[in-house]
């Protein structure tokens, strides 16, 4: 409790300061045709529009998601438009709070432009749409997670950035590590490598497109790590494409729960930390892929279990004290949920991958090896 409490402290304090310099920001969005594609305009219509919105209340949307999550809850947001294009108008935000909307957009032109030089070499897929990470906190990011690509649902259904199933479930593991509810998005600052809302199951059909994006990823990478003092902000690189971009990229061999660094602009150096994909443990703890023994199939789910909350602990921590020693704050994490806690991860495998009760999950962890 007494963590939680200082966490929730730091933050209030931040979004306080912040508020202190409230004020009035117009920013210019581009021309019509510019803004239809940077937001994917419109998210959701085949024929009978899922949401029948306008332009600028699809714009509006994204926006006001950003404002909540930066911690605004007060300012707002109202999106106008003329011959010249559109334009976004704050009240209550700082007065520099246009600057990273502006820098978002321009690094959306480098995606769209890969995305149509991959529509003209025939790689492009019928199912697929290009989503920039809409919605994110501009202004009041605690760390960034580097992901391969966003399920089409985000987009299509949910029209929101973070609502996954594999966004929800690093959430929950931010919670069990101090990180209050409401302020998991701050943490969740999300860059994917390939910027296509694409099925579930497109992973390997993504493959070959990230060349496409070199110029969109890196930039955003340099961008989003950038914190508001001198010390970078803390990167996990999620599952084992991301973490082979990331080798490709910046020359940082990353296994699962090895830190690394990067410089991804001018005496910038932010600390990584890989990890497994937030899904990969369904697939793990699948009996199916141990001829169905299930004692197997619970091994293996623990001990990647183990494995991210020990990471999600090491974002959390990073995130609210970015100066720590990134090792350090590695084994301190490892420690408590592969040793000392060992059996509340045992107990959080069995209630949130196999959903048993909790009564049910502590009988299992209490009369194990776990």
């Amino acid at each position: 409790m007494h963590k939680h409490s200082g966490l929730t402290l730091a933050l209030a304090t931040l979004l306080f300061a912040s508020a202190a310099q409230a004020a009035d920001v117009q920013v210019s969005l581009g021309s019509v045709e510019r803004v239809t594609r940077l937001f994917a305009y419109p998210n959701n219509c085949s024929v009978i529009c899922y949401r029948d919105w306008t332009l600028e209340q699809t714009v509006a949307h994204y926006l006001g998601q950003s404002l909540q999550r930066d911690g605004y809850g007060s300012a707002q947001v109202n999106v106008s438009s003329d011959s010249n294009g559109l334009y976004a108008n704050f009240s209550g935000v700082p007065a520099d709070y246009g600057q990273p909307l502006t820098e978002l957009l321009a690094a959306g032109d480098l995606a769209y432009s890969g995305a149509s030089k991959l529509n003209q070499d025939g790689k492009w897929q019928f199912s697929w749409y290009l989503f920039l990470p809409l919605g994110m906190a501009l202004d009041n990011r605690q760390s960034v997670e580097l992901l391969h690509f966003p399920p089409d649902y985000s987009l299509t259904q949910a029209q929101d950035y973070l609502q996954s199933k594999t966004t929800d479930r690093w959430a929950m593991l931010l919670t069990e590590n101090g990180v209050a509810a409401e302020q998991t998005p701050a943490f969740q600052t999300i860059i994917d490598i390939a910027p296509i809302a694409a099925p579930a199951s497109a992973g390997s059909d993504l493959e070959g497109v990230y060349d496409y994006f070199t110029d969109y990823q890196k930039q955003m990478v340099a961008q989003l790590t950038r914190g508001k003092t001198d010390s970078a902000l803390p990167m996990v690189a999620f599952g084992g494409p991301v973490r082979a971009w990331v080798k490709a990229q910046y020359g940082v061999t990353l296994g699962v729960l090895d830190l690394g660094q990067i410089s991804p602009a001018p005496g910038q150096t932010v600390p990584v930390l890989g990890s497994n994909h937030p899904s990969y443990i369904w697939y793990a703890a699948d009996p199916e892929n141990y001829n169905g023994d299930e004692q197997k199939a619970d091994a293996e789910g623990l001990e990647v279990m183990g494995q991210d909350i020990s990471a999600a602990c090491w974002q959390a921590d990073m995130g609210l004290k970015p100066d720590s020693d990134p090792s350090q704050t590695l084994s301190a994490c490892t420690q408590k949920w592969q040793v000392t806690q060992k059996v509340q991860t045992c107990e959080l495998f069995y209630t949130s991958i196999r959903n048993l009760t909790p009564e049910q999950a502590q009988a299992k962890c209490t009369t194990s090896d776990s």
